[in-house]
């Protein structure tokens, strides 16, 4: 089945996979036919969501940001321990070829250590009259951020301090953040995020990591059709050259995850709720830098 507040939306989506239609989310979370949902919704709701299909004993895939709040991340996940269903989390990025190739650049070691990571996700929601832009979202440290802040954990681990600095929009809030993750060995993270982009700026995002011997840069241009992307590699020859990477769909990727999952087929650790609170942490942690003045400790947030 497939849920939306409009009839029609409902029912155009619900066409696409041969569907039921439902304007009563609690119709279909008590449906005794279903076994799984996906909660895409704004991210303020979702724990709104979540949780009754939890305690009705559905397995739940909620895409990021989980919450605008760590106590809503908490209490789905709490929901999903006292119900023992599984809850997976859309780490979109953890399914992207490019980020799976760092990843397993920093297992092997093939090029040193990872020393530094520079990510961005640049967008225009918070524009109005844009048209993508979304009044009811939260600023970038939240919608935006938090997805970058997944790839620094999955790839660096935990930093020990945090900085951060933001434009502000009219009312106040913050509309352009970057933000500095550093650690007790020297290496350090900086994650960039805007809402502000001007008209005629496509939604783009992308990294530069650094190795001992290699550095990666991605751009991901989102404009006029699939995105495009560009992955490229310099080593210690000099020369830079394009990386290869299988070409596939990052959301079916993580939802045929939590379906083999479901089955037993799949590690459930990968898109596990508890690395989603973290992401949020930081995310958590950057408001309370800017409200500070530009940094504060990590340890409090856990």
């Amino acid at each position: 089945g497939v849920f939306a507040s409009d009839l029609e939306r409902a029912r155009s989506v619900a066409s696409m996979c041969r569907a039921e239609p439902f304007t009563d989310a609690d119709e279909l979370i008590r449906h005794s036919a279903v076994d799984a949902i996906d909660v895409c919704l704004p991210s303020a709701v979702h724990a709104t969501f979540v949780v009754p299909a939890l305690e009705q004993g559905k397995q739940v895939f909620c895409e990021s940001p989980l919450a605008l709040r760590l106590d809503e991340a908490r209490q789905m996940r709490d929901a999903a321990r006292r119900a023992d269903r599984l809850l997976q989390v859309g780490l979109l990025m953890r399914s992207v070829g490019a980020y799976a190739h760092l990843k397993a650049a920093t297992e092997t070691g093939e090029h040193g250590r990872l020393v530094s990571l520079a990510t961005h996700r640049l967008g225009s929601y918070l524009r109005p009259g844009r048209p993508d832009y979304k009044a009811h979202y939260g600023d970038p440290s939240t919608e935006l951020m938090t997805f970058d802040f997944d790839v620094v954990l999955w790839l660096m681990g935990r930093p020990a301090r945090l900085s951060a600095s933001a434009t502000q929009i009219d009312d106040g809030a913050p509309g352009e953040i970057s933000a500095l993750l550093a650690y007790d060995d020297g290496r350090h993270a900086t994650v960039a995020a805007s809402g502000l982009m001007p008209s005629g700026f496509p939604f783009t995002v992308g990294f530069r990591a650094l190795f001992e011997r290699a550095a990666f840069e991605l751009s991901t241009v989102f404009e006029d059709g699939p995105p495009k992307s560009t992955f490229t590699m310099v080593g210690e020859s000099g020369s830079r050259r394009p990386v290869p990477v299988a070409a596939r769909n990052p959301y079916e990727v993580e939802l045929q995850r939590f379906v083999d999952c479901i089955g037993g087929r799949a590690d459930p650790r990968l898109l596990d709720v508890e690395r989603a609170i973290e992401a949020l942490a930081l995310s958590i942690a950057t408001r309370r830098a800017l409200d500070q003045g530009g940094a504060t400790g990590i340890d409090t947030l856990r």
